[in-house]
């Protein structure tokens, strides 16, 4: 079944993004903006849910929720792409990638700061798997208010290692450890398979070993 969901007609937005509007909202560095040339083709601002759009009230924290399409040049994209583009956009994203026939969808759970409402906080970012883009389309899910769709359209796709019933915040939070302690073994690995000395070996396996165990637990709290 498709990951993707069909949005009302009414939000169609469907304008062009020039990738100099990011740059300017971000003070984009040389290099950021050589990722933008190197795997980003164009930049669609593809549909705009708002109350207007979708029927749907605001809520405090999610007034509205945009959904962009990014037709990337090359299958991979660097999150900075997309950072850039959340820190340029003062709403909730969920981003499109589309790529030689196949699609798949990205976002980050996108709130304003406890401290200082006119700034955002962004986690990190979760994705599914790529599919053709002649898949149908889903019915969007039922929500009371943009804020709760915009959690359904979030943990639709948020690692199936998570509980689904928890909210959404909690799933996000225990997604990022588990996405911590995955990379912090996979650095460890990295660290053994570069090391000869046996003594020092064995002190990596035993860091690998914790490290491996506190990954299964945390796994399993979600379960």
């Amino acid at each position: 079944m498709t990951n993707f969901f069909a949005y009302p007609k009414a939000a169609r937005f469907g304008k062009m993004v020039p990738k100099s509007r990011i740059f300017g909202h971000t003070k984009a560095s040389v290099k950021l903006k050589q990722l933008f040339v190197h795997q980003v083709e164009k930049i669609i601002w593809a549909y705009k849910l708002a109350p207007e759009t979708i029927n749907l009230s605001a809520t405090k924290a999610v007034t509205e929720i945009q959904v962009f399409t990014l037709e990337l040049r090359t299958p991979d994209l660097d999150e900075r792409v997309l950072r850039a583009i959340d820190k340029a956009i003062a709403f909730p994203i969920i981003f499109e990638l589309a790529h030689d026939g196949e699609r798949k969808m990205m976002a980050a759970y996108k709130r304003p700061s406890e401290a200082d409402s006119t700034k955002w906080v962004v986690s990190e970012y979760f994705t599914n798997a790529w599919e053709s883009v002649d898949n149908p389309r889903k019915l969007l899910p039922t929500a009371l208010n943009l804020g709760a769709l915009y959690e359904k359209l979030l943990g639709s796709f948020i690692d199936d290692e998570i509980a689904a019933d928890q909210p959404i915040a909690v799933q996000v939070e225990r997604a990022e450890l588990i996405a911590g302690k995955k990379r912090e073994i996979s650095r460890i690995q990295a660290r053994l398979k570069r090391e000869k000395q046996f003594n020092i070996r064995v002190q990596i396996n035993g860091a690998l070993r914790e490290a491996q165990a506190e990954f299964e637990h945390l796994v399993g709290e979600k379960k």
